[in-house]
């Protein structure tokens, strides 16, 4: 299966519009975001659990990294509420579950295996870094090789430089309204802009987004177990 796997293009979409799609497993659905394979896959996906469900214990051969978007989610290592930011290793093992239900964003089989970081970060509780520009706040989630994770936050009214992304960027909103040149992102809007891409971000409102930078330089050199 190939989801958006044409990674030279930029995609844009609206997840809260997308169908959801049931998996194998009783419970548990996804919005597919890009993927190349099929249950063995390089994916991104908005997964929701329905309250109760369970998913299977299994490894991550191609390692797993996760935000909670609605809801808490579970494993045998702890519960992650809105706004948890988790990676779990190539390698690493779990069995997830969801008492309450939940909904997160998913991405399996991006990580390089000489990684062995987990990160369990509670993003509400985070510690914010100003930037150079007024109004422009990071907080630094996750940085190994090319590969830098991020939120970032805008006040009503401010804007960024153009700037260009070698090893392309995604990004996810979560909350207020992010714009640039090519159009207006509401939050649930996820766009992934390929490497050498460029733009000059603004927010009118105000914004809160998850953003993913350098993974895309090579994706087809990617193990993706296809």
């Amino acid at each position: 299966m190939e989801v958006n796997a044409d990674f030279s293009q930029r995609v844009l979409i609206d997840t809260n519009a997308l169908d959801w799609i049931p998996s194998p497993l009783a419970g548990v659905d996804r919005r597919m975001l890009d993927r190349v394979g099929d249950e063995v896959a390089r994916a991104t996906s908005i997964v929701r659990y329905a309250p109760g469900s369970a998913f299977s214990p299994h490894t991550h051969t191609g390692g797993e990294e996760f935000f909670v978007l609605e809801g808490v989610f579970s494993d045998e290592h702890g519960d992650y509420g809105p706004g948890f930011y988790v990676r779990n290793p190539v390698g690493s093992a779990h069995t997830p579950s969801s008492e309450g239900g939940c909904t997160i964003l998913v991405k399996l089989w991006q990580m390089d295996p000489e990684d062995q970081t987990f990160v369990r970060a509670d993003t509400r509780n985070g510690d914010w870094q100003s930037t150079d520009i007024e109004g422009v706040d990071t907080l630094p989630l996750h940085e190994y090789g090319p590969e830098r994770v991020m939120l970032f936050r805008m006040a009503p009214g401010t804007s960024t430089p153009l700037h260009g992304h070698a090893g392309g960027e995604e990004i996810l909103v979560l909350e207020g309204e992010l714009a640039d040149e090519h159009g207006k992102y509401p939050q649930g809007t996820w766009v992934r802009s390929p490497g050498g891409s460029r733009h000059a971000p603004f927010s009118d409102t105000g914004c809160v987004i998850y953003v993913k930078l350098g993974h895309l330089a090579d994706v087809r050199g990617l193990n993706t177990g296809a």
